[in-house]
């Protein structure tokens, strides 16, 4: 085959692109020598002279497209590898010599550039079967045997997707870009007009033809009973960007039976994530090394960010019932990973990778001892809903509470929409970001982190309109000047915002938590779940009830006065978890200091935080000061 010549004009024809898309192309070639030179050389002996020809100018050619790569940190290193390749195929080298060093190539390229070697979206294998017949099966044959009806006149023939030694040699993302690309110097044209995703059905379809049922059944054992293949398998690139051969060598025969189980039910790898979001964290952080040590500080940064927002963050409340102490040790190990990741490239991120690894399985081990049990199940649903709803509820309480003590009943329903219509939008916001749009850890962060610090505002400045009424006197004058309002509108519309904000900061997040747990706890401690919410919900109406009813007994000069301590209290609170929301979601820098974490008053030993909190509680120290000073002196 006259493949090289074809392979050249093509790229001269592409002008400008070639430079582009050189990573990728280099990627077809390297994979193009992996899959094909053992039916040139055979135990280091030639045994086709022409498929020899052609893997020597595929080995020239993979490096000349080494030097044209971008430049990049890791391109010394990609040549050497080309240049290791091309040595072995000129000496006729043994295939598995050739196949290794086309595999190190392979994945150097992947890290290097972050080719996107998986599918977007789970492929759908339902529809292969009729978009294989209608696209391939004319010359690969129905049954993938490469004897369809166009084959006699092809030469060389299209390929044999049963050839279970060939086919041991390409992986998923390798099928991708043949069908992508195609193949010069052969009948195999490329499929570059069909949609990405029917490119994946496609490769992911025929890469099934070659594994037996019985393969297939005993990976599918080997998946449900050791754990630990979760933890292999939870990058998706183990599934579509490594090759049978591959595994073996490196894991075992009995990796490749998992493979080819979960290539036959990709659906059964996309719920990995979810399932696990210690696993998911776990892979994520590995994948933030590689980018990292691959010269994309950015990517890592981004990568580290997501391994606890959606990973980690989403088992933390369960996690903290059996050992709050791991918890905070592993937030630590983290947010130290990210600070080490923007110190720059001269920092060698590997030991602190493997520690939060370290600290992620000591959590996986203490989370994974089978479905929850129904304790567990019941206490982790009640945590969750008494930790995330007591600040809101302390808010909406007080507002209600001071409406009345201001025989303002008929101001209530401001709140009450403020509150309702939070919980509202926090169930569609949740609703739009699972069905509809993808919203990122980080975005949620953020919302927190800004509404967080809003509330904290509007807490100071309700909590300023109560003290200067805390004594009788000041109250009395407030009444008399204000014939009929004990309370402006602008009041009214600050409280129902706060209301809203309150409760809706704290939504979205709570009904992730929930869907992590539900689906940790399994069919059998799902009704413990929802009787743990209900308990939760009663615990906090009782609260509700009791702030209320006690609340409003208390001396009106003390109500306000204890109602403006309270929400002052609140803001101080609220400011220092909008500012570590804001560092979780990797908008502020966070440099740590010494000391607990106690999350409930909104501590993180963090310097910005407690800068942030001390300030804000000065401020308003100084702030009430003045004000009952002004007060007292119009009485």
């Amino acid at each position: 085959m006259a493949g090289l010549f074809a392979l050249l004009a093509l790229l001269l024809a592409m002008g400008t692109a070639y430079a582009v898309d050189t990573p990728s192309t280099l990627l077809h070639v390297v994979d193009y020598i992996a899959a094909d030179y053992s039916g040139a050389v055979d135990q280091g002996r030639v045994k086709n002279a022409d498929e020899y020809k052609e893997m020597r100018e595929f080995a020239e050619q993979a490096l000349a497209l080494g030097q044209s790569l971008p430049e990049h940190a890791r391109k010394p290193e990609l040549l050497q590898q080309a240049q290791e390749l091309k040595a072995l195929v000129m000496r006729g080298a043994p295939a598995p010599a050739v196949s290794a060093a086309a595999g190190h190539l392979h994945q150097t390229l992947i890290e290097a550039f972050q080719i996107q070697s998986v599918p977007r979206a789970v492929p759908a294998l339902a529809s292969a079967p009729a978009l294989y017949e209608r696209e391939c099966s004319g010359c690969h044959g129905v049954n993938g045997l490469g004897d369809g009806p166009a084959s006699r006149a092809m030469d060389p023939p299209p390929a044999n997707f049963q050839d279970a030694t060939r086919m041991s040699r390409r992986s998923v993302f390798s099928l991708y870009n043949t069908i992508t690309q195609g193949v010069s110097g052969t009948a195999m044209p490329s499929f570059a007009t069909l949609s990405e995703a029917d490119r994946w059905t496609l490769a992911l379809y025929v890469s099934n033809l070659a594994p037996t049922s019985a393969e297939r059944q005993q990976g599918e054992a080997a998946w449900r009973r050791e754990g630990r293949w979760n933890q292999v398998f939870a990058r998706a690139q183990t599934v579509y960007a490594s090759s049978p051969d591959e595994l073996r060598a490196q894991l075992g025969s009995e990796a490749v039976s998992v493979q080819a189980f979960l290539r036959a039910h990709p659906e059964t790898l996309a719920s990995l994530a979810s399932r696990d979001p210690v696993v998911f964290a776990q892979a994520t952080v590995e994948s933030a090394r590689q980018a990292y040590n691959s010269g994309d500080r950015a990517r890592a940064r981004q990568l580290a960010i997501q391994a606890y927002l959606e990973g980690f963050e989403l088992v933390e409340s369960r996690l903290s019932t059996l050992d709050s102490a791991l918890v905070h040790e592993t937030e630590r190990a983290m947010m130290s990973l990210r600070q080490q990741i923007d110190a720059g490239t001269a920092v060698n991120i590997d030991a602190p990778a493997a520690a939060v690894r370290l600290l992620l399985d000591r959590g996986r081990a203490a989370l994974e001892r089978g479905p929850l049990s129904a304790g567990t199940s019941f206490f982790s649903a009640l945590l969750i809903f008494v930790r995330e709803g007591l600040e809101a509820l302390l808010v909406v309480a007080g507002i209600i509470s001071i409406l009345i003590r201001a025989n303002r009943r008929d101001a209530l329903p401001y709140v009450h929409v403020g509150w309702i219509g939070a919980c509202a939008l926090g169930l569609l916001t949740w609703m739009v970001a699972t069905y509809l749009v993808s919203v990122s850890g980080a975005s949620r962060e953020l919302t927190e982190g800004v509404s967080a610090l809003l509330a904290a505002l509007m807490l100071v400045y309700v909590g300023y309109w109560l003290h200067t009424r805390s004594a009788a006197g000041a109250w009395q004058h407030f009444i008399r000047d204000h014939v009929g309002s004990a309370l402006a509108k602008r009041s009214l519309w600050t409280m129902a915002a706060l209301a809203f904000i309150s409760v809706y900061r704290e939504m979205f997040e709570t009904v992730l938590f929930y869907q992590a747990l539900w689906i940790e706890a399994g069919a059998g401690a799902r009704g413990a779940v929802l009787a743990g919410v209900g308990v939760g919900a009663l615990t906090l109406a009782l609260i509700g009830y009791a702030l209320l009813k006690y609340g409003i007994k208390l001396p009106l000069g003390a109500f306000f006065a204890t109602s403006a301590a309270l929400l002052c209290v609140l803001a101080v609170v609220m400011a220092g978890e909008g500012i570590h929301s804001l560092q979780e979601a990797g908008t502020l820098a966070s440099t740590p200091v010494d000391g607990p974490t106690v999350s409930w008053l909104g501590i993180f030993p963090t310097l910005q935080t407690l800068v942030g909190q001390l300030t804000l509680a000065i401020a308003i120290a100084a702030v009430l000061w003045l004000a009952r000073r002004r007060a007292a002196v119009r009485i």
